[in-house]
């Protein structure tokens, strides 16, 4: 694995203007702020989740900031078919033409639990989440992001992705997973497509994930989404044409 860290990137106001990213997990925690962020530099942002009423409230809040109209997709990642990805691909090119970016955010922590211990159902359900339904999103898109003169993949790396921790079970090996998909991934489209495919570990940041995980830590202690929101930008955008294939510490 090459880890790489990001350190004073200022982007410019419009770096992302007229670029169509879609961000998986976009109604609440990172994904929230990422859209939000996006749209602010000039992207037009599609807004997938399972949860209507949170994509509709960030819908609202780029409409009302007075940047380009985002697109909402319901999408439940546990429970979609592969027709159903295939679905999404289509429609994004039929409305835009093409897509230049894609934010795998959406992710599930599980249980906190020895191995031994771990429930099967959960399990499965970790693993859907955090690294069969990003495979099977990005299967379905690669066809319209090869459509872009400059598209990204962004995978949601983990520090207990590049150390196994004890307890950490399936959202360890699924985020250690994803980490080799996009090491896979931008080895296959390195050479013959305009695609860059990076990973990004956001480090400590107050969200309900994180609390989840860590409810004794004062969550006044960690900083917010929006403080790491330069590192995404300057990943989906154009300053980060010969970042490929890498592990990005914020």
């Amino acid at each position: 694995m090459t880890f790489q860290s990001i350190d004073n990137y200022q982007p410019a106001p419009d770096v992302l203007k007229d670029r169509i990213l879609l961000v998986t997990g976009a109604g609440d925690g990172i994904g929230k702020t990422a859209a939000k962020t996006f749209a602010q530099f000039g992207a037009t942002v599609i807004l997938l989740g399972k949860t209507i009423p949170k994509l509709e409230a960030v819908y609202d809040a780029i409409v009302d900031a007075g940047h380009p109209q985002p697109a909402i997709i319901p999408l439940d990642l546990e429970s979609a078919t592969y027709d159903e990805y295939l679905d999404v691909a289509d429609n994004i090119e039929k409305e835009f033409g093409r897509l230049d970016g894609l934010l795998h955010n959406a992710g599930l922590l599980g249980a906190l639990t020895p191995v031994q211990q771990y429930d099967l159902t959960l399990w499965a359900q970790v693993l859907q989440v955090n690294l069969t339904a990003p495979f099977l999103l990005t299967r379905a898109l690669i066809p319209v992001l090869k459509k872009s003169t400059d598209a990204r993949i962004l995978f949601t790396s983990s520090s207990v992705a590049h150390q196994g921790r004890a307890y950490w079970g399936a959202y360890g090996v699924s985020k250690a997973g994803q980490d080799n998909l996009m090491e896979i991934l931008a080895d296959e489209l390195e050479n013959n497509t305009a695609i860059r495919v990076n990973s990004i570990d956001p480090g400590r940041v107050r969200t309900r994930m994180r609390a989840l995980a860590y409810p004794g830590e004062d969550p006044n202690s960690l900083p917010s989404p929006d403080t790491i929101m330069p590192s995404y930008v300057f990943l989906m955008g154009p300053d980060s044409k010969d970042t490929h294939g890498q592990i990005i510490h914020v």
